[in-house]
């Protein structure tokens, strides 16, 4: 597997700003593309509108309530919202989604695990797709799943950091959602286990 050599995407400074200011405001597989692999391109008209489409949002219409907290991905805005149980704390961060439609999935789940440093291994469909990809890869930075994971109730399904910057804001992954490594960090310490997760 080739080494995840960071690249800054160009408008990795403007997602993150932009989820800085909005945070002070108050799968069917898992995600393992490396860096040779095909990501949408940097600019279209689809990015300029997903960009555009980067904005707070109240969680009561997608929520009864937030017990152990709540996190909402977007895949159309490529955006993922966090509340904290007692509404003191919401945050917004930039995401990798899902290649295609095939790869996402959408509706209700939840956190059931949590690892700091997480390992990774294809599922037997990746491996069907990608032979020559590694059977196990584990922490550190040629780990797909970045430096942190929140592990859901669906099979391969994962929220994650990666260390291929450019993927954050495209169609980029087998099915996971990724984070930048320093705002998956951060979610890891919210979230909880148990932490409501919707993806629309």
């Amino acid at each position: 597997m080739s080494s995840f050599n960071p690249k800054r995407l160009s408008r990795r400074g403007f997602l993150a700003t932009g989820a800085a200011a909005l945070s002070a405001t108050g799968a069917r597989a898992q995600d393992a593309l490396p860096d040779e692999t095909e990501v949408e391109p940097e600019v279209t008209a689809t990015v300029r509108h997903n960009i555009s489409a980067f904005r707070s949002l109240d969680w009561h219409p997608y929520f009864d309530n937030l017990r152990n907290g709540a996190i909402l991905v977007d895949i159309d805005s490529r955006a993922l919202h966090f509340w904290s149980e007692d509404e003191s704390l919401y945050k917004l961060y930039p995401t990798s989604v899902p290649l295609s439609e095939d790869l996402t999935r959408r509706g209700r789940t939840r956190v059931t695990r949590k690892v700091e440093g997480p390992s990774w291994r294809p599922t037997p469909a990746m491996r069907e797709r990608n032979p020559e990809w590694p059977e196990f890869v584990g922490p550190g930075p040629d780990n797909p799943l970045g430096t942190h994971a929140l592990y859901l109730s669906w099979t391969y399904y994962r929220i994650h950091g990666t260390h291929d910057t450019r993927k954050i804001g495209r169609r980029s992954s087998n099915g996971c959602i990724g984070l930048f490594n320093e705002q998956i960090a951060e979610l890891f310490g919210l979230a909880k286990v148990g932490t409501q997760v919707l993806l629309i």
